[in-house]
């Protein structure tokens, strides 16, 4: 059985007396913190070698708002070593509908390099958080965050094998990388499932088991990587720098789908808080749920981890930062710890590249994470999430 927040979360999510609140309070909760998220964005932007107002930076971007006007197929080559095909993949085509005057210097900056990487890590932020909210919930553990089925050690045994063995793939590292993370979160699913029952315990150990075995695998082929190492090593440990538009059109689409999903069964969520049992006493169809969670959230967290490499805590601390200001039930809780991820993994990687050297991001998001979350064990704040 849960705790007595659980239990008054769970039945708030039964009863629709208080639902036009939890709505208004979602929606109060989410607008401020959309505000913060824009400041965010737009100071990240304009915080750099080459300094830039915030005017230059808000033409500039609006210059770079484009609207999809069509679809069309290209060649991208794949292959393993001498062998190589093609495959046709979408090619998207955009008209913009604003043209502000801005220095053309200023402008290239902003488009081309500042706002790509900003928007990513929107993206992947929001897609980390909101996983995580969900597994937490899913596992009722305050431990749990988006990678504990295997997704992101599936996903590095992609990418690292892609960069050490030089394989070919028409989307390169992040195709291997999304590939693997699936594959990986299937199997923990395959091993915890027995007669169509998957139990969340079996489930938390399968997918400890399998991220240690494929850990060791990383590490063979870090040893097998050559000179190719220090990519791999970078990828392992999250970045941003390398973000172009092509992945955060890869990338968003995915995000928003998969949210609009977990969105819609945030109530399940709450009620399943109570325990499998009353869950189904309560007209949930517990395994069913149980599928569909599993299933969208390590497809969310394979695609940041894909286009963005390892980034840790993004997942577990910002849901745990949220469910302390907001409460527990997940209707409020989730949109309001994905658009937090959003600006959390902005403002960090805004720091990760203010210094005089460059940091990969995810050493930027442990150092601040893992300080807050011991902080919140040692003043107990974890007991109740």
């Amino acid at each position: 059985m849960g705790t007595g927040t659980e239990t008054e979360t769970a039945e708030a999510g039964v009863l629709p007396g208080g639902l036009r609140s939890t709505t208004a309070r979602a929606v109060a909760w989410s607008a401020g913190l959309g505000v913060v998220l824009v400041v965010v964005v737009f100071a990240s932007a304009a915080i750099g070698p080459v300094s830039l107002s915030l005017p230059v930076v808000a033409k500039a971007s609006l210059n770079a708002v484009a609207i999809p006007a069509g679809v069309s197929l290209t060649a991208a080559t794949v292959g393993l070593g001498d062998a190589t095909t093609t495959l046709p993949v979408p090619d998207l085509s955009y008209t913009y509908p604003f043209a502000f005057q801005v220095d053309g210097t200023a402008e290239t900056i902003v488009r081309r390099v500042r706002l790509p990487r900003i928007a990513l890590g929107v993206v992947v932020g929001f897609a980390l958080a909101s996983a995580g909210t969900v597994m937490q919930g899913f596992f009722r553990n305050p431990m749990a965050d988006p990678s504990i089925v295997g997704v992101s050690s599936g996903a590095a045994v992609g990418a690292v094998a892609t960069i050490a063995l030089s394989v070919s793939l028409p989307f390169g590292i992040q195709g291997a990388a999304f590939i693997g993370a699936l594959v990986a979160a299937f199997a923990v699913y395959l091993i915890a499932t027995e007669d169509r029952r998957t139990p969340v315990a079996t489930l938390l150990l399968a997918g400890v088991a399998v991220q240690t075995f494929l850990g060791a695998v990383v590490s063979y082929l870090l040893l097998r990587a050559g000179e190719s190492v220090e990519q791999a090593l970078y990828w392992l440990m999250g970045r941003l720098h390398t973000a172009t538009w092509t992945d955060v059109e890869a990338t968003l689409p995915v995000a928003a789908v998969c949210f609009a999903v977990l969105l819609a069964h945030t109530r399940d969520l709450n009620v399943l808080l109570l325990g499998e049992e009353d869950a189904h006493t309560l007209g949930i169809e517990v395994e069913r749920t149980k599928r569909v969670l599993l299933a969208v959230s390590s497809i969310v967290t394979a695609a940041a981890v894909a286009v963005a490499g390892v980034i840790g805590f993004v997942g577990l601390v910002v849901p745990h930062m949220l469910r302390l200001v907001v409460g527990p039930d997940h209707r409020v809780l989730l949109p309001t710890s994905a658009i937090a991820g959003g600006a959390f993994l902005v403002a960090t990687d805004t720091l990760a590249r203010a210094g005089p050297a460059e940091l990969p991001v995810g050493i930027v998001t442990a150092a601040l994470g893992a300080p807050f979350f011991l902080y919140l064990l040692v003043t107990r704040e974890v007991h109740s999430l």
